[in-house]
């Protein structure tokens, strides 16, 4: 593996470990990252969104994001985007989400 085929998924296993504080799902398995750009000089770029736009931690997830990636070993700056399009929805999970979901 590649060191940038070995940083994204540090930077991808980093955003399994923040979880939705509504649906108690990582942001990543929910759909949440809609683009992941890293440079091989550890920038890191996220296009992500959030379950609902009156999300009651829409100041504080991307923040969390953010510190989050930072202490990721190769991570040099991080650049958190939120977008609302396409809107968020339950299709947008990956296979694993879905079946959390129906767990719950």
């Amino acid at each position: 593996m590649s060191p940038e085929e070995e940083l994204k998924a540090d930077v991808i296993s980093a955003l399994c470990t923040i979880v939705d504080p509504e649906i108690p799902i990582n942001i990543y398995d929910l759909g949440l990252v809609y683009g992941l750009n890293i440079t091989p000089h550890g920038q890191v770029t996220i296009s992500m969104t959030l379950t609902a736009p009156g999300c009651p931690v829409s100041q504080a997830l991307p923040e969390m994001v953010e510190m989050t990636l930072r202490q990721v070993s190769g991570v040099n700056e991080v650049a958190v985007e939120i977008v609302w399009d396409p809107p968020w929805s339950r299709e947008m999970m990956n296979a694993k989400a879905q079946w959390q979901m129906e767990m719950l």
